[in-house]
């Protein structure tokens, strides 16, 4: 990888970390989802009027990521209303590669290399670190825990699903976008239905966030593609997977969440084994 590469796809897991974190700090979480949603439609519904259509192939996985990044959003968010920014973070990004790992076996066929292997025990192991790090987690944590628990498996899924998907849509950039923008509309349509009191005046208050949150997160998103067109998938996958400890250091400097050795090392054998399972795929 090249210096100006690893730069980027370094920045992007900072993006990705901190849309995170602006997502975190909007109380309700269908704000928050509905601010993001309204981002992805008004630049996704730009960005699909500039690129041709992807092929219709693709188009029953584009409906099916869509209400799957749909969920994911929303369980992330609400995750982050039930628990610490620095635990539910990694555990909801940690969960996803250790599932699609596992499902690969099974259902794909896949066989595992040594390293494939080793990174599913280390990170599994620090998973479990994570929850406990700092003695019993609190009785309110749990259900934090839970949601995060439940986005790893969302995105395990439509990870798999746009694996396949992208590769029948003929234009990976089209993809993506008509992804957001259905994404977009999904979650717009679903927060709106289910909003409660005050959804209007949480919508005024947090506007900034909300759609400065969603860009950043297609931002991201975009790092990555370029970076996937320059270097191997394996290693921009797993360098994008610092964001972990990124969120652990806003954690502390945002949200005032004590940083411990054991959250730290706990942290760092997660991206530890998600790399190990990326590199040596």
């Amino acid at each position: 990888m090249s210096p100006a590469v690893v730069a980027a796809v370094l920045g992007s897991a900072v993006l990705h970390a901190a849309w995170n974190a602006l997502a975190t700090a909007i109380p309700d979480h269908r704000v928050a989802s509905a601010l993001m949603g309204a981002a992805f439609v008004s630049v996704a519904g730009v960005g699909v009027c500039l690129v041709p259509p992807p092929d219709r192939a693709s188009w029953p996985y584009l409906a099916a990521s869509a209400v799957l990044q749909s969920a994911y959003l929303l369980l992330l968010v609400n995750a982050y209303r039930r628990g610490e920014f620095g635990k539910v973070y990694p555990l909801a990004r940690g969960t996803s590669p250790l599932l699609v790992t596992a499902v690969a076996v099974p259902l794909l066929g896949d066989r595992l290399s040594a390293g494939q292997l080793a990174g599913v025990a280390v990170l599994s192991v620090a998973l479990c670190w994570l929850v406990f790090a700092g003695g019993r987690p609190a009785a309110g944590s749990w259900r934090g825990h839970a949601l995060a628990l439940t986005t790893g498996v969302t995105i395990a899924a439509y990870t798999i699903v746009d694996g396949a998907g992208v590769r029948q849509s003929g234009h990976a950039l089209s993809y993506a976008l008509w992804l957001f923008l259905l994404q977009g509309l999904l979650i717009i349509g679903v927060c709106l239905a289910t909003a409660g009191l005050g959804f209007r005046t949480g919508l005024t208050l947090s506007w900034r966030r909300g759609l400065l949150g969603g860009v950043l997160s297609l931002a991201a998103y975009a790092i990555v593609l370029w970076a996937q067109t320059r270097s191997p998938l394996a290693l921009v996958s797993a360098l994008r997977e610092t964001s972990v400890l990124f969120a652990v250091a806003i954690g502390a400097v945002v949200f005032a969440e004590k940083i411990t050795a054991q959250k730290v090392a706990a942290t760092v054998l997660a991206f530890a084994g998600i790399a190990l399972i990326k590199v040596t795929a």
